[in-house]
């Protein structure tokens, strides 16, 4: 079981302007917002948070989601609408990273004999 990570009260901070209206994702502007001084570097805040700042960018793709795919049934109802094609685009990019696209499986079925799964042929 993964134990919970303590954050400083700056590092929570800085986790919530990241992801904010205001700060948009900038590291520079979410540091300046949660109050660490100018000579504080982005690495030494990122290094140390970077499961976190991945799972606050899954959530927020998460959280758009639904816009998305809101944007492909509005270009299903009228293809020919302006930036048709940079909606689906960008829609089928964020359903992508979240999971409601391109499900791939793979399905192997024996027939009771052994089976060996070999790596590929090198071209030797």
């Amino acid at each position: 079981m993964k134990t919970e990570k303590v954050l400083t009260e700056k590092q929570t901070l800085f986790l919530e302007a990241l992801m904010s209206e205001e700060c948009r994702g900038n590291l520079r502007k979410a540091m300046d917002a949660a109050g660490y001084a100018k000579e504080t570097t982005v690495s030494s805040v990122v290094s140390s948070l970077k499961e976190e700042i991945n799972d606050k960018a899954s959530m927020t793709l998460a959280m758009n989601a639904p816009k998305a795919a809101w944007g492909m049934v509005d270009v299903l109802n009228d293809p020919s609408s302006m930036g048709a094609r940079n909606t689906v685009s960008a829609a089928r990019e964020i359903l992508d990273r979240t999971g409601l696209i391109k499900k791939e499986q793979v399905e192997v079925k024996n027939t009771g004999g052994a089976m060996f799964i070999l790596p590929p042929k090198s071209e030797d």
